[in-house]
């Protein structure tokens, strides 16, 4: 309270300060209430056309399930992590930890990344299609999708984890040092765990883009409904399923349920995410 008076005796010497202050709160206010908005009708419009017709093992007409676009999900969602997380984190060691300060390659790969992480889906797309399609002849296929998704939540990773290692302090690398630790071993055992919540926060962006990602799959993995057999085949996501359903017209409902199994199963990903990086953040 005593604070609040403070304050408020501020703002009345700053009217401008006042305005902003208003500003920024509504602002705030304006986001959240959007946020909860959708949410709300997703759920108002999906839960009630929830059924077990939906989880039937395979896609027909008459059910319009949507488990092949679920397993589908997770796979396309682990395998574009598994390509780009190990090259982002580790270009961003060297970039942090072996390159000079000032290094102009850094400033050049730093001003790309920025730049890629900052260009629309829909151009790495036309891009996996023109490249994995055409070029390599190899069609409409879940890998090409795969490669086309990690090569877009590359900078993302590699921007995040790049701001994760610089926030280590340096004398956790000093006191390292001190103690006869190499280089190697300081970034694996002192500075990586201590970045550790930065760099899953990047890898959680990275997770919520691949799962609500359409238009690069559209044009990589088709949609045909079914579990991939292989790497070569081709398969719909969930948000792709539901981009289908939506434009068929003629499984409205379906497409709502969908999309509130798609809004659980990235809220429970977010959520497991946070929970092993607090966890990580109170051991290290």
């Amino acid at each position: 309270m005593i604070r609040f008076k403070e304050k408020l005796k501020t703002y009345k010497r700053k009217p401008f300060s006042l305005f902003l202050y208003i500003l920024v709160h509504l602002a705030a206010f304006i986001t959240v209430g959007v946020l909860g908005a959708l949410v709300i009708y997703i759920l108002v419009k999906g839960i009630p056309n929830i059924n077990t017709d939906l989880f039937a093992w395979e896609y027909t007409t008459e059910n319009a399930s949507m488990m092949p676009a679920i397993i589908n999900t997770v796979l396309m969602t682990a395998l574009p992590l598994l390509m780009a997380v190990p090259v982002g984190v580790f270009s961003a060691i060297y970039m942090v930890e072996y390159a000079k300060r000032g290094n102009k390659l850094v400033k050049i790969v730093s001003l790309t990344t920025e730049t890629l992480a900052g260009i629309p889906s829909i151009i790495y797309g036309l891009f996996g299609y023109l490249m994995f399609v055409i070029a390599l002849g190899w069609g409409l296929t879940f890998i090409g999708g795969a490669i086309t998704l990690a090569i877009m939540v590359l900078p993302t990773i590699m921007r995040t984890t790049e701001e994760a290692l610089k926030a280590v302090p340096d004398s956790f690398r000093e006191g390292s040092f001190g103690l006869g630790a190499g280089r190697l071993r300081t970034i694996f055992k002192i500075v990586l765990p201590s970045a550790v919540p930065g760099i899953l926060s990047g890898i959680i962006l990275s997770i919520g883009r691949i799962a609500g990602e359409t238009a690069v799959l559209l044009y990589t993995s088709g949609t045909q409904a079914k579990v991939v057999d292989s790497v070569f085949d081709s398969g719909c996501t969930l948000s792709v399923h539901m981009y289908k359903l939506m434009s068929e017209g003629l499984y409205t409902k379906e497409a709502y349920a969908t999309a509130v199994i798609l809004l659980m199963m990235v809220v429970a990903i977010n959520w497991f995410s946070g929970f092993i990086a607090k966890k990580f953040q109170k051991t290290y």
